[in-house]
Parts: structure tokens; sequence; C-alpha cells
């Protein structure tokens, strides 16, 4: 056997390398974390100017022309706009192009959207067309005169259909398919005052008025129109009543998650197959308007504070109060967004986060008639008569 021989220099060497590539590896991980601290510290700065930064005016990117019709009207459609009138309506994304056009005859239009897409109707009248943010879903034509419609985000559609001595509710498809059939009389269950359907459809939401020796009482009733629902006597899951309440708004946060509006409640409900109360919040004033989107709903009162004229009250999913927040611009609209919500009028705007602080408050210098949000931060769309005008705050 080879025999190893070694005279203690080898071995010193080697011990020397040892403790030199030991210090090169420590040098690179202290300055590894150094260069990451940096980085982090540059970072939260540069978070810190980003998030707390007071707004004060904006720059105009884009001027693009837009359509629209004597007397028409719009709404926001996520970060689209739908434009209106008695003879048809179209889309203009925000970059200005028209995405479709739907023509039709109609004089008084009942419109409701959810999510992106949108069912309209005449009152009175029996011809529905359904509509997303792509294209047409499906038009078709009713049994009886219409008196009100709700749609979901899969473009179901739910009518309020006036009989000779009651009102008849059919939930559709977008082809016109029937999926449920309901009667109801205002000396039984009551009128249907307001109704929503879940972003999926498969749950409908019906606040229902009856009137009875001159007492008023209001019934706001969930029917499944899933499979559930089929173990239920016409589908009904839930019904909770709420005397001497007109119950005029209703809706969903999500497909889990829907709301009621009183005159001086909001209630909120829970569950996908057979919704629960939730949350019950009383108030002593009159609700003057309700907003909701993105999983908040917002109330809007006179407001109870020196120089300010409304006041502000946003609830979130769980029932809870995000904030109480005072203004005093004549509002057009509230959108809420992830981290904060844009009130809005004809020339002045102010965004503010959940947690109260100003982040935008000045003139529009334009006549605003709908302002749109982007998929980039800080950058808006404002709508006026003839242009869609893409800014961004500075």
């Amino acid at each position: 056997m080879a025999q190893r021989y070694d005279n203690g220099e080898n071995t010193e060497d080697h011990r020397s390398y040892r403790s030199r590539l030991f210090e090169h590896r420590v040098r690179n991980f202290y300055t590894a974390l150094l260069i990451l601290a940096v980085l982090a510290v540059v970072g939260f700065v540069i978070w810190f100017q980003y998030s707390t930064h007071l707004y004060t005016g904006f720059d105009v990117l884009d001027t693009m022309k837009t359509e629209g019709a004597e007397g028409s009207q719009s709404i926001r459609m996520n970060q689209s706009l739908l434009t209106y009138s008695a003879d048809g309506a179209h889309l203009t994304a925000g970059d200005g192009t028209v995405k479709w056009n739907q023509t039709y005859g109609i004089q008084d239009i009942l419109l409701t959207e959810n999510r992106g897409t949108v069912a309209i109707a005449g009152y009175n009248e029996r011809n529905i067309y359904v509509l997303n943010e792509e294209k047409q879903l499906g038009s078709f034509t009713a049994t009886m005169p219409i008196r009100n419609i709700a749609v979901s985000k899969e473009g179901r559609v739910t009518a309020v259909l006036a009989d000779t001595d009651s009102a008849w509710i059919n939930t559709y498809s977008s082809k016109g398919e029937l999926i449920y059939t309901g009667q109801t009389h205002m000396t039984g269950s009551g009128y249907p005052a307001a109704l929503a359907l879940s972003p999926s459809g498969n749950m409908l939401m019906i606040s229902y008025l009856y009137v009875d020796s001159g007492s008023v009482k209001s019934t706001v009733a969930f029917y499944n129109l899933s499979n559930v629902g089929d173990n239920y006597t016409d589908n009904l899951v839930k019904g909770q009543d709420y005397p001497d309440q007109i119950v005029p708004v209703v809706g969903f946060l999500s497909d889990r998650v829907s709301y009621a509006v009183g005159d001086g409640r909001l209630m909120l409900y829970e569950g996908a197959e057979q919704p629960v109360v939730k949350s019950e919040t009383l108030f002593s004033e009159e609700i003057l308007s309700v907003f909701d989107g993105n999983g908040y709903v917002g109330l809007i009162f006179a407001s109870d504070k020196e120089g300010e004229r409304y006041r502000l009250q946003i609830y979130n999913a769980s029932g809870e109060q995000e904030g109480t927040y005072y203004f005093s611009l004549e509002y057009e609209d509230i959108l809420f967004e992830k981290n904060d919500f844009v009130i809005y009028s004809e020339s002045d705007c102010l965004i503010r986060t959940y947690s109260g602080r100003t982040k935008f408050d000045g003139g529009m210098d334009v006549a605003v008639q709908k302002i749109l949000p982007t998929a980039s931060a800080y950058q808006y769309v404002l709508v006026t008569g003839n242009e869609m005008i893409r800014i961004q705050l500075k």
C-alpha cells in the first residue's frame, strides 16, 4: 500500500486557504445583505412617497373623440363606458375604441348592469337585450309587459312581468330559455320593489313590499336557482320580514355576500346557497344615496360636521365599518377601488384611501360626466360630452 507523506507545510497552506475562503464567503454574505438592505430602504422610501403623496393636478396623456346621440346617457362598465339612448346603445373602451353597437327602439329604458354584463329593456315593453363587454350574449321577447329587470355577470336575466292582477317573476338564460318562474300577488306575498341576481346567477334576491290596513311590511326573499333550490318550495330558501320598513335597494357584493338597505337600516347576508343575516346596522338619519363596488357598500347621509355637506360611511363584506368620511362636493358617482375610493362631480374630484388620507382634491378643468378606472395606478379616463381624456395624477 502506498503511504502518504506530509511534512506539515502542505497542512499549513491548506488551513490558510480554508481561512481565506471562509473570510471571502463571509464578506460576500454581508455584502449581499447590505445590498438587500439598501434596496429595501430605497423601495420603502419610494413606496412611502408614492402612497402618501398628495396629488394636486394631472397631466393629459391622450384625448379620444367619442360618439353620442342627443339625449343619451351613460354608465360605467368596469373600465369601459356604456352609452345608451332610445335608439340604441354602444360600448366604448378606455382607449376610445367602440367595442359594439346595439340598435333598438325603446321609449322608457330599463337598464341593469352586473360586473360588466348589461340587460336592456323597455318599461311595459317585451324585448330584452343582454350584452357583456365583448359582445351581445343574446336577445329575446318576454310573454308579458316588463316592469323591472336584473342581470347576472353570466348573462341570466330576471324580469318582473305584469299580469292582470299579479306579477310573474321569470328568470331566463341570455338566449331566452326559461330557468325559473314564480307568481306574486300584492294581497299575498307583496309586490317586488327591488331585485338583484348574484354574479353567477344562481341566487335571486327580491325585496317585496306589502301594504295592509295602512301598515307597511317588507320581506327580503332569496331564491336558489341551482340544483340546491329544487329541494325547496318555489326555490325559496330564505325569507326575512321587516315590519314598518320599506327596502328599496338590494344587491350582491359577491356570490356569498348580499345586502339590503331599508328606511334606516343596512342588512348584510352571507351564504351562497341559503343566506343568513350576517349583520344589521340601524340609523336614525335619512340615507340619501347608496353605492356599492369592489366588496364595499357606501351610504351617504347629510353631514353632522360643521363646514361639510355630506357624510359617507363605508362598510365591507363582513359588515364592519371601514370608516366615516366627510365631503362637500355635489357627487355624481362613487368609484370603489382596492386601496381608495373616488368621489366626483362635474367639476371636482376627491380621492381618499380607506384609512382616510386624501390623495387628490381638486378641479377637473372640464365638464366631467363619468370617470373610468384604468389598469394603471393613478391614471383615469375623464368622459365629457364628446371626448375621453386619459390623465395621470401629478
